[in-house]
This record gives C-alpha cells, structure tokens and sequence, in this order.
C-alpha cells in the first residue's frame, strides 16, 4: 500500500510524494514517487520530467504521512 507524505528537507520547501512503504530504521535513503508541492505544481530542486527521486535521509528534517482516500472517508460519530 502506498503512503502519501508531506517531507521536509533542509532549506528547501516541503512537498508531497508517494513511497510504497515507510522506512526501515536501518534505512539510508527515501526513495519517492510523483514529487509535488501540496498545490500540484512541480518542485523546484527537481526537474519537471522527474518520476522518482532518491533522497538521502541525512537530508531530511522529518515527514508527515497524510491521510489516504479511505481514511478520509470514514465515518465518526461525535456527541455533540
């Protein structure tokens, strides 16, 4: 199952991508898919053709992993 996050790396602007799995703590790299900013437009440290990046997590500050589809759809019940 693949994970939408939202990453933040030094001096640059946070984006969003897709990773097919979160990683391992032994991990060295991210290897990311569809790199975006959260408007949709294309991220400036890469070039616009690019699919998949490789970041070095030495690079990276921290990552969010935001809500899929299916999560957002549940329904909760709240007392009101």
């Amino acid at each position: 199952m693949a994970h939408t996050l939202l990453i933040h790396m030094e001096n640059e602007e946070p984006f969003v991508a897709e990773v097919e799995e979160l990683p391992q703590p032994a991990a060295q790299i991210l290897v990311c898919s569809s790199p975006r900013r959260r408007d949709g437009r294309d991220v400036d440290s890469f070039l616009p053709e690019a699919v998949t990046v490789v970041i070095p997590l030495a690079r990276l500050l921290y990552a969010e992993v935001l809500p899929t589809e299916v999560a957002e759809d549940l329904v909760t019940f709240v007392r009101e």
